[in-house]
């Protein structure tokens, strides 16, 4: 009876040990602001731009946390474990609100300020100064080879070639259902449902013929890849802006004037270049940030 109540204390213990570092394993470490990041490399350089700014101009510490999707980190910032991230227009009016696409990108901004407003008391600041759209890429040669510069071009190919997308662009209602009613896509076989870590990677070592990046991926110009043109205006605006929870911005209002200091301020070539420096020369993205917030005057 001793020992069966040994094993039990022991098992009890154990389990306390591991709840206790799984709830550690969540904190990046205490602050008085935590900003989000959507997991690959444009996000986390986003997100240290955003906890820079703010560190630098205010005296208020900054956490950091890195999640895995647009959906993950909604509910973080709607549950108050981030207090802020950068978000891409378009995605937040068709995945969040689930709303169909508008090409206006004045009229998409407007509503998705009121709606986020509304329905989740969160404020969208104006956007950043560059848009990052989905961006169809194939390889350079094989653009060269069947003359193809447009999604409808590609879409006559589509059945002798291969496909590799992103989990969330599978599922998303901007992604590629839409994609393919729009263009009539019909590939050799179903998409691969690929890391977007490898994506490239698995493109330039011809596993797939056509990947979905985004127009602000350093390795597109690195690797001599091409966009191909959405001649058929299916994606929506995808203006970067920052998204925050107003009760931050109630308890910090300095917030509101630091972070609009970062309106206009970086262009789609900006975007591109710092992601290439982080991905294509392995700089660390604290150093990145810090020098073009630098260059910037920030």
């Amino acid at each position: 009876m001793k020992r069966l109540f040994a094993f039990l204390l022991l098992t009890f213990s154990l389990l306390l040990l591991i709840a206790s570092c799984n709830v550690n394993s969540n904190n990046s470490g205490n602050g008085d602001i935590v900003v989000g990041s959507k997991g690959f490399t444009e996000q986390d350089i986003l997100s240290e731009l955003l906890a820079q700014q703010i560190e630098e101009t205010t005296h208020l510490k900054v956490a950091r946390r890195r999640f895995t999707s647009t959906l993950v980190t909604h509910q973080a910032l709607t549950s108050g474990k981030i207090d802020a991230y950068v978000e891409y227009t378009g995605t937040a009016f068709t995945v969040i609100l689930k709303q169909k696409a508008i090409n206006d990108p004045k009229l998409l901004y407007e509503k998705l300020k009121q709606a986020y407003t509304q329905q989740f008391n969160l404020e969208v600041m104006e956007p950043l100064g560059f848009e990052d759209t989905f961006a169809m890429v194939i390889r350079g040669e094989d653009a060269k080879r069947y003359n193809i510069q447009t999604l409808s071009d590609f879409a006559k190919y589509a059945p002798k070639l291969r496909a590799g997308f992103g989990y969330e662009f599978i599922e998303r209602e901007d992604g590629f259902p839409g994609l393919a009613k729009t263009y009539g896509l019909h590939f050799a076989q179903s998409p691969r449902i690929m890391d977007l870590g490898l994506i490239y990677r698995a493109l330039q070592q011809k596993l797939v013929d056509m990947i979905n990046g985004n127009s602000t991926d350093g390795q597109i110009s690195r690797l001599g890849l091409v966009v191909l043109k959405d001649d058929l205006y299916y994606f929506p605006p995808y203006e970067a802006a920052t998204i925050i929870r107003q009760e931050t911005l109630k308890k910090y209002p300095q917030l509101r004037q630091v972070l609009a200091q970062l309106v206009g301020r970086i262009s789609a070539d900006d975007m591109r270049r710092l992601n290439s420096l982080v991905e294509g020369e392995f700089r660390e993205i604290k150093d990145v940030v810090r020098d073009f917030r630098k260059a910037k005057g920030l």
